[in-house]
């Protein structure tokens, strides 16, 4: 790709938005950011921000928070799509999720938008326990979550932004459906054990209902749609139809996926996992 061809990243302060434009940054490739709080800001909210926001953009990178999974959500990919196609946008890189049927149906908007597309469906992200919802469990003690021993091939946000990344500039993953684990199956139990050994720390993982947990997220004023897709998550998705392992890492990159062992090993040399959580 020329690098005068600029790419719109959205989502671009999340998880893996923020580095897929530290990659970009380090090609440099004409960047625009896509938040509401960006010089010419974008908000999934207001549709008026989208073709602004748009304008002589070559691909984009198109993360939709909080998740594909909200009930409605396609009629809102589908309206961004048309208006991307329509000011000029020649190729779309969307991040999705595993055995999620309304991402499924989003991945379609993007396949039929008529230009370049590349899908990147992933797995549980691992920097959920590090930069997401569960580091204020990990670091008090006890990560509470309703699921039992249904096994996650948990995936690295490095292999996804560097598989976005090359989706993004790169030639060759046109018309592909990336769907990207790590290299192993682990149940939420493994994967916290493997925090604490990498800590050495204790840290308990203990499993409960689903009921009971939403519940308990509703009494800290977490916000409905969030809820609503935690429980998804965890009554739906989490029913073991993910249990298996993909090779979309090593078709896109021609390497292997990075491992949670790995993951867990850096973070903890960061020292992140090592203040535990005064409780007043």
């Amino acid at each position: 790709m020329n690098n005068q061809h600029k790419v719109l990243v959205l989502g671009a302060t999340g998880k893996t938005g923020r580095r897929i434009v530290q990659r970009l940054a380090a090609r440099s490739v004409p960047i625009r950011i896509g938040s509401r709080s960006a010089e010419l800001p974008f908000d999934w909210e207001n549709d008026a921000t989208w073709a602004p926001a748009l304008q002589g953009i070559h691909a984009v990178y198109i993360a939709y928070q909080p998740d594909l999974a909200i009930p409605g959500t396609v009629d809102r990919i589908q309206r961004f799509v048309n208006t991307a196609v329509e000011v000029g946008v020649q190729r779309l890189v969307l991040l999705s999720g595993r055995g999620e049927e309304e991402a499924e149906r989003c991945e379609q908007v993007v396949q039929q938008s008529g230009v370049e597309w590349t899908i990147v469906r992933c797995s549980f992200f691992a920097q959920n326990f590090s930069e997401g919802i569960f580091l204020d469990s990990v670091l008090s003690g006890e990560v509470v979550l309703p699921v039992g021993d249904v096994r996650e091939p948990f995936v690295d946000v490095d292999d996804i932004a560097d598989v976005a990344t090359a989706a993004l500039i790169e030639d060759g993953h046109a018309g592909q459906l990336y769907e990207l684990t790590g290299p192993r199956l682990l149940t939420f139990a493994e994967a916290v054990a493997e925090i604490a050994q990498a800590t050495g720390r204790t840290i308990r993982f203990v499993s409960v209902p689903v009921e009971s947990y939403t519940r308990g997220l509703r009494d800290m004023g977490l916000p409905e749609d969030v809820i609503w897709l935690i429980d998804y998550l965890f009554s739906t998705v989490m029913d073991g139809r993910n249990e298996y392992l993909t090779d979309g890492v090593q078709r896109a990159l021609g390497r292997e996926p990075r491992d949670f062992a790995t993951y867990a090993q850096q973070v903890a040399h960061t020292g992140l996992w090592n203040t535990e959580l005064v409780s007043e």
